[in-house]
């Protein structure tokens, strides 16, 4: 499992870069991430990872996401070769708790993720199909946790197939399980049980794609 203090100190390295010859601190990381100094020091006790943070720390650069979660020399990482694979990643949308769209319209960084997780998402074949973005909310909780960046493939769209699946309705977009009911409706099934099945008109429900993988913020 991915430890907070290795990313940090790898992200350190690539401040360092930057930098020049000055010590880098955590304050430093902190501002690389946009994050508040006092929330990365929270994060440190408790080893909680900022993925979304990351991921775009590493989007900017054009970073493997891999090198910092697994034990990789940084020259293997630094340049784009034929081992990574190229991916969406919309760092401003959220679903699960209602609004925003996905299109390529809409604004996105490209992360670089190599064959470790290509192929926990679907391999090579299927990676022009893959893009992420981040989960809201508590209601899929605990198999997603408000925080978390997932993976979802465009192309698998039939939720008879089972699984959880990225929705968009007039209520906005969200992260569900889907029942397809013979009424021609489709209940949006939460997993946190303290939610009740929402009933939505098939014709009202547009399926993005369906999550084939995740980031998790959890602890």
């Amino acid at each position: 499992m991915p430890n907070i203090f290795d990313i940090l100190g790898k992200i350190k390295d690539i401040l360092s870069q930057e930098v020049g010859e000055r010590k880098v601190f955590d304050k430093d990381v902190a501002e690389a991430l946009s994050i508040n100094q006092i929330s990365l020091a929270t994060m440190k006790t408790r080893n909680k990872i900022p993925y979304k943070e990351v991921l775009e720390f590493c989007a900017k650069r054009k970073i493997s996401i891999n090198w910092l979660l697994f034990d990789q020399f940084a020259e293997s990482v630094l340049s784009e070769t034929e081992k990574y694979s190229k991916i969406h990643y919309f760092k401003d949308i959220y679903a699960s708790a209602g609004g925003g769209g996905l299109s390529e319209d809409e604004g996105f960084e490209s992360i670089l993720l190599d064959e470790k997780i290509i192929q926990k998402i679907g391999g090579n074949t299927q990676v022009k199909h893959i893009q992420a973005i981040n989960v809201m909310g508590d209601s899929m909780e605990p198999t997603l946790n408000s925080g978390d960046v997932v993976f979802i493939n465009r192309e698998l769209i039939n939720p008879s197939k089972g699984g959880i699946y990225v929705v968009s309705t007039p209520a906005g977009l969200f992260i569900k399980r889907l029942q397809l009911r013979s009424d021609g409706t489709v209940a949006l099934v939460s997993d946190n049980e303290s939610y009740s099945d929402e009933i939505v008109l098939a014709s009202n429900v547009d399926v993005l794609g369906k999550v084939v993988g995740k980031l998790s913020s959890s602890i």
